[in-house]
């Protein structure tokens, strides 16, 4: 073939591809139109731009507990409290424009716990179910190897930066996932003094509420677990007979207010409804003596701050200085329903804590702030059994005839009883015998326990990834299938931590 031909062919070639680009360009410009005016989400989706410049502030929301099935069977529940089928509803989070899978695995299990999946979360190491703060070459238990282990979070880079550092939880502050944000312990059941093994003790170590005080580095905690600063001599402010568990003589409420002269302690809804942003810098909300009241409990204004209230009094009081804030807020007692086999009450803290998400973003900008909102496990719950549209979620199964519409009738199974549509792998709800003849009443009732399969004391967390969403500046690299340990890695490129 001579040159002159070869040149002709490669023109013809060249306009070829040009002409079909173009061609493709238009077609795909027309397609683009079409879907966009046919669909308002996808039109969003395409006309989002990622913020690329850094976060000012960053909220972490962790559903402890709060794994892919209690997400759905939350969305039909709240749905469902709306009026609505349930099953096209949306929590507040599932409009952020990122999202990723979490494996939640810790070195030493397949199902983790949540000290060791917090510490992946603030550290970006995988480390031991059980341990706080340190790497997994510390065994659980094991004292003498804390110091050398302890691993930095980024709450302690944000510190360095100078920003404002907040937790919120509905279980004590001296439980997992806020602990693993100050302390660094082996055993994370180490929350006062008299949990302290005699070894722990002789080495020297220091229980978690210890290290909360002496570490001093959150500047708005708000939670429950008042008797781990109580003095086993010091009664409980609203439960006179009751006691503190301290038994080594020290009020760590006098030592926090020691230390932060001009900070609050406060213990009930009044004094937290007193907090004046701009004037209390430092606060220690200790609202119950152990874990705060699941959500469907709190039904009356002298009762516990909800987590709502709590998100929105941290927003304002951490912001108040502008300097930037990091602020984690846990739904604690998603996980405590789950182990007791009990869906209402999980459900209930999981809408809960979407409403606190919801408040958090209504009173924050996506050009400052990013938001994400995690689990760090998820648990052995399920929906199953082809209930019928928009059949209440906590209820019977109905079904439908053979021709797809609804029969308005339970569904029995071969052993001729009814079951629920939600229900549990493991946990206290196994039946020994025959299956009971319940009716929707029973299985609606607040106190009731879904049917396991295998019978355990209290239910069990999964194996199973947990999702992460995301939204505001830098939120893009939440996506894809990731490591629990790179929410740490995605917080600090948020935040544009050295």
């Amino acid at each position: 073939m001579d040159m002159t031909h070869m040149a002709h062919k490669s023109l013809l070639l060249t306009t070829a591809l040009f002409l079909g680009a173009c061609t493709t360009t238009a077609a795909t410009m027309k397609a683009d139109d079409q879907y966009t005016a046919d669909n308002p989400v996808l039109a969003a989706k395409i006309a989002a731009e990622p913020v690329r410049t850094p976060a000012k502030n960053l909220i972490l929301f962790i559903g402890d507990g709060m794994g892919i099935s209690t997400v759905t069977a939350a969305r039909i529940f709240e749905g469902q409290q709306q009026g609505g089928p349930g099953e096209d509803h949306e929590l507040s989070w599932e409009s952020f424009p990122y999202t990723a899978l979490s494996k939640t695995y810790n070195t030493n299990q397949q199902v983790p716990d949540s000290a060791g999946t917090a510490t992946a979360m603030y550290t970006g190491v995988k480390t031991r179910a059980g341990v706080l703060g340190v790497g997994p070459d510390v065994q659980r238990g094991d004292c003498a190897a804390v110091e050398a282990g302890s691993l930095r979070t980024f709450w302690d880079d944000a510190a360095d930066e100078g920003m404002k550092l907040g937790l919120i939880s509905t279980a004590r502050l001296t439980h997992a996932t806020p602990a693993a944000a100050y302390a660094h312990s082996s055993e994370r059941n180490w929350e006062y003094d008299g949990e302290l093994s005699d070894d722990a003790k002789a080495g020297g170590c220091r229980d978690i509420a210890t290290q909360f005080v002496e570490e001093n580095i959150i500047d708005v905690a708000l939670g429950g677990g008042r008797r781990a600063f109580l003095r086993d001599t010091d009664p409980e402010p609203d439960l006179p007979d009751t006691m503190g568990r301290r038994t080594d003589g020290i009020s760590l409420i006098e030592a926090w207010q020691m230390k932060n002269p001009d900070g609050k302690v406060v213990f009930d809804t009044a004094g937290f409804k007193a907090l004046q942003p701009g004037q209390d810098e430092r606060v220690l909300g200790l609202f119950d003596s152990s874990h705060l009241d699941f959500s469907a409990v709190q039904t009356g204004p002298e009762l516990q701050p909800t987590i709502a209230e709590l998100t929105a009094s941290a927003i304002e009081l951490l912001s108040a200085s502008g300097d930037g804030f990091v602020l984690m807020v846990e739904g604690g007692r998603i996980d405590h329903a789950h182990h007791g086999g009990n869906a209402f009450n999980a459900l209930s803290d999981t809408v809960a804590f979407a409403e606190a998400v919801a408040v958090a973003d209504a009173m924050t900008s996506d050009s400052d702030t990013t938001i994400m909102v995690t689990a760090d496990h998820s648990h052995v719950f399920t929906i199953a059994g082809y209930p019928t549209r928009g059949n209440p979620i906590l209820g019977l199964v109905s079904g439908n005839d053979g021709s797809g519409e609804p029969t308005g009738e339970i569904v029995l199974a071969s052993d001729d009883a009814p079951y629920t549509t939600l229900g549990y792998a493991n946990g206290p709800g196994a039946v020994s015998g025959p299956r009971p003849q319940l009716t929707d009443e029973d299985v609606t009732a607040p106190d009731y326990r879904q049917q396991a399969t295998v019978p355990m004391r209290g239910e069990t967390h999964a194996g199973e990834d947990v999702a992460i969403y995301a939204k505001g500046p830098r939120a893009f690299v939440v996506s894809g299938v990731v490591e629990q340990s790179f929410v740490h890695d995605a917080v600090r490129y948020a935040l544009d931590l050295d």
